[in-house]
Formats: structure tokens, sequence, C-alpha cells
């Protein structure tokens, strides 16, 4: 029996659709993501990789990234932060860590 896809599947999944509602696609250029713990929570810290074409979309999309909702299946999104973007012949590469706790 399937329980669906795991946190980060879920992840990127949730932020492609997160960048098509903005109107800017994103493309997923590499992820990882290890266990984490706390005394009280437990799930992932995940590191994204993903390009997109420049422009205002994509400026906007990331600018309300931090704060924008993004459901997951059995998980929150506990923090989402731009760690980089780097800008060269119309598209941009784009540094994601974020974090998701189970429910």
């Amino acid at each position: 029996m399937s329980r669906g896809p795991d946190a980060g599947t879920a992840l990127v999944r949730a932020i492609e659709a997160d960048a098509g509602r903005a109107r800017c696609a994103v493309r997923l250029v590499s992820s990882d993501w290890t266990r984490w713990a706390s005394a009280t929570f437990s799930g992932a810290r995940h590191q994204l990789s993903l390009e997109a074409t420049e422009g205002d979309a994509l400026d906007g999309w990331l600018a309300g990234l931090p704060e924008a909702d993004l459901p997951i299946r059995g998980h929150l999104v506990a923090d989402i932060v731009v760690m980089s973007v780097r800008r060269a012949g119309g598209s941009a590469t784009i540094g994601l860590e974020a974090l998701t706790v189970e429910e």
C-alpha cells in the first residue's frame, strides 16, 4: 500500500504549483533532504535548486515565497528561505532551503 509521495517530492510539487499560480514556471534542477528532529517535532531539512526565466513574475514569486502557504499532506512547511538567486542570460538559478514538520 502506497502512502503517497515523500515530503521532499510533495514539497517540490507544492513549490511548482505555487510558482505556476504566480505565472512563473520553475524547473527542479536538484534536491536533497535530511531527517530532522527536536524534542517535540520531527521532519526534514530540504535543499532545492530551481531554474526559471527571469522577469517580474519570478521576482514577485520569490518575494512572496517565504510567506506562501504550501500545503503538503501530512506535513507543514515551517520555514522556507531563498538562499541565492543567480541570474545569467535571461534565466535564474534559485537556491532554496526549507524545513518541513510532520503533523
